[in-house]
């Protein structure tokens, strides 16, 4: 999915939520379902990595270059540069939850 088909889908499900037809449950829920398709077909050198540990950043996703790239991401954004990091690349479009 490219950028503009993602916002075109992002708009379908806003007017969606402004018809009332759906609820902010439901539109949280399609919201981070186009998010993931994004993340996770994105064409280009980055791709979708996510974390499983340390625990304080676990569940996150990060675009990287690589695995050692997504490590050296989470030790920024996650302020654990002491943490041993571990990553998995990201090939399907499900929560992760």
């Amino acid at each position: 999915m490219d950028r503009i088909s993602a916002l075109r889908n992002l708009e379908e499900v806003l007017a969606a939520f402004e018809a009332g037809e759906t609820d902010l449950a439901g539109l949280e829920r399609d919201v981070r379902g186009v998010l993931r398709t994004y993340a996770t077909e994105f064409e280009g050198e980055l791709a979708a990595f996510r974390v499983r540990a340390p625990d304080a950043a676990a569940g996150a996703v990060v675009m990287a270059t690589g695995a050692q790239d997504a490590r050296e991401r989470v030790r920024e954004l996650f302020d654990v540069s002491g943490a041993e990091v571990a990553v998995e690349r990201v090939t399907d479009v499900g929560s992760g939850e």
